[in-house]
């Protein structure tokens, strides 16, 4: 059997609490994965469950209090910024705002060009190839390389988000709430988009989001996040459709459905709930 692509294993992560006492507080607690080769795994929770916080320690952006992170079998725990930037082009990331992860100062092709240039692999001539190659898998015109991120919507600055990620043909993708800032119908064609790539190049994708409609449809596993802990986890369509943990559930019955009528229902019953829990509470002195 081929080794996983990416292994965590029992991570910990702590954070500083504000103070002059710098006290830490734990964030992640004991997670353990593992994403195989052409695999979408999502992590899945609400905001402040830590599901970012892991991107950023496998990304080294954050330091690990604990556990193990290894990528192709290589710890990466304790890696340089020298390291670190040799591995740059098979551990890519695309980040959540579309607005504000392209440079405004810079062209579309310049943009596109830094990690080229970066790995040292390309001439002027052959980054230009790619460029439009890159362009062209994400379904954007060619001219695109001399204009502005200003120039184009939200849904287009993410397709060359996703070209920028994809420069170096990465063999993982952390994908960061790659959708949440856009409309219902980009978000579609945006995921449309990242299932074709990894049809056609076998890349893995770390999917972090809070969308479990998303997630049934994207994923192929899923691990959902409450506090820093590990939940629940399992294949993304039997998860969404037969969730086991109270919290799951929960999440499970906030997603919003295409079907007006489901989605009244579901309010109804959440009404009815949170009615049953306030008549069973004791009465206020």
């Amino acid at each position: 059997m081929e080794p996983n692509l990416l292994a965590v294993d029992r991570l910990a992560v702590d954070y500083k609490k504000p103070g002059l006492r710098s006290r830490t507080h734990r964030v992640i607690h004991d997670v353990s994965f593992t994403v195989a080769r052409g695999e979408t795994l999502a992590l899945v929770g609400e905001s402040g469950s830590g599901k970012s916080t892991i991107g950023k320690a496998i990304l080294g952006l954050v330091p690990c209090a604990a556990g193990s992170v290894q990528y192709q079998g290589q710890e990466l725990g304790g890696l340089g910024r020298k390291a670190r930037r040799a591995l740059a082009g098979q551990l890519q990331v695309i980040f959540q705002n579309p607005y504000g992860s392209l440079n405004p100062a810079l062209t579309i092709g310049q943009i596109l060009s830094e990690p080229l240039t970066a790995s040292g692999n390309f001439t002027r001539q052959s980054a230009g190839a790619r460029i439009a190659e890159l362009l062209e898998r994400v379904n954007m015109p060619s001219d695109t390389v001399t204009r502005f991120p200003g120039n184009f919507s939200g849904g287009q600055r993410q397709r060359i988000a996703i070209a920028r990620a994809l420069a170096l043909d990465p063999a993982l993708v952390i994908c960061d709430e790659p959708t949440s800032a856009l409309d219902v119908s980009t978000q579609a064609s945006v995921l449309e988009l990242l299932a074709e790539i990894q049809d056609r190049t076998g890349v893995s994708y770390l999917f972090i989001t809070h969308d479990l409609a998303v997630v049934r449809e994207f994923a192929h596993r899923a691990i959902v996040l409450e506090q820093g802990t590990i939940v629940e986890e399992g294949p993304s369509r039997a998860l969404c459709d037969a969730p086991q943990h109270v919290y799951t559930q929960k999440l499970v019955a906030a997603a919003p459905v295409p079907d007006p009528r489901i989605q009244r229902q579901r309010r109804e019953q959440r009404h009815q709930s949170r009615q049953l829990v306030t008549s069973a509470a004791p009465a206020r002195p």
